[in-house]
């Protein structure tokens, strides 16, 4: 492929909600569109009632069991659960509906999210929720109530969701001023990674100084703003090198680097290979 797929919501509904429930035994999903590396524009959440199953994340192959509970970002690249051995549920959401509190947890982590294990009684409620929200899901879109009901049920899933991430990871709704500019910071990054890797430039755009900035950081990561640019601009890189036929100086345009041959180094100096071997490495 050129360049890594992008796969949006709104070519599978207009209602901002994907939900299924899958079994053990149900047809595998063939379409390649589905099945090759890819992005999202939208939320996805795996509940995974029983059996296990993986899934490939950014170079991370995360395991899931029964009882537990996942998400991927938006843009973070990733291949079909392999989930012929479970059941569980498939929830795609659209950013604009996840509270802003719970992005706050969802996103918070600069570092790729962990599963979360439910207690019993835990995935006893989310079941409950999410059958009623599919049963729902299925009726007649005519009554004048369908969204408000929906999106209610969405949202208590999602609230619940973040409060079970946001005990498990210690953190406080009542969120910090480092921490939510950690998680200010790392929205704009994805976005303005591209045209941006000034450290200077996302303070600005935060209204804060470049120091405190880099304090704010360190508090919540243990690393200053300089750090996490050069981690996004390589973990983008891995992306492209391996998911595309895109050539490293092609990459490195396509990254906002006017310079192919500083990108080679920084991309050396980050992950101690050149960019080339990288790609040879993990295409054997």
């Amino acid at each position: 492929m050129s360049n890594i797929p992008l796969h949006l919501l709104k070519d599978r509904t207009d209602f901002g909600l994907h939900l299924k429930h899958f079994k053990k035994g149900d047809p595998v999903e063939m379409d390649p569109r589905v099945l090759e590396a890819h992005r999202d524009d939208h939320y996805i959440f795996f509940v995974i009632e029983q059996g296990s199953g993986s899934l490939m994340i950014d170079f991370n192959e995360v395991q899931l069991s029964g009882g537990m509970l996942y998400y991927i970002l938006p843009t973070q690249v990733h291949q079909r659960i392999r989930n012929e051995h479970t059941d569980g549920w498939f929830i795609g959401v659209d950013t604009s509906l996840i509270p802003p509190q719970c992005r706050n947890v969802f996103e918070g982590q600069l570092l790729l999210q962990e599963p979360y294990t439910f207690n019993d009684n835990q995935l006893r409620q989310c079941k409950s929720l999410l059958s009623l929200l599919l049963e729902k899901y299925n009726e007649d879109d005519a009554d004048p109530f369908y969204a408000t009901t929906i999106h209610a049920l969405l949202k208590s899933f999602l609230t619940i969701a973040a409060g079970y991430y946001n005990g498990y990871l210690g953190t406080n709704l009542k969120v910090s001023r480092p921490a939510q500019l950690t998680s200010q910071f790392k929205s704009l990054l994805v976005a303005e990674l591209r045209s941006n890797k000034s450290p200077a430039d996302y303070a600005s755009m935060l209204n804060v100084s470049e120091a405190y900035l880099s304090e704010a950081l360190k508090k919540i990561t243990g690393f200053p703003v300089s750090y996490w640019i050069q981690q996004e601009v390589t973990m983008e890189a891995k992306r492209l090198l391996y998911y595309s036929q895109l050539t490293v100086k092609e990459i490195a345009h396509s990254l906002g680097f006017t310079d192919h041959s500083y990108f080679s180094r920084l991309f050396r100096k980050v992950t101690g290979t050149s960019a080339i071997a990288f790609r040879e490495q993990y295409r054997k």
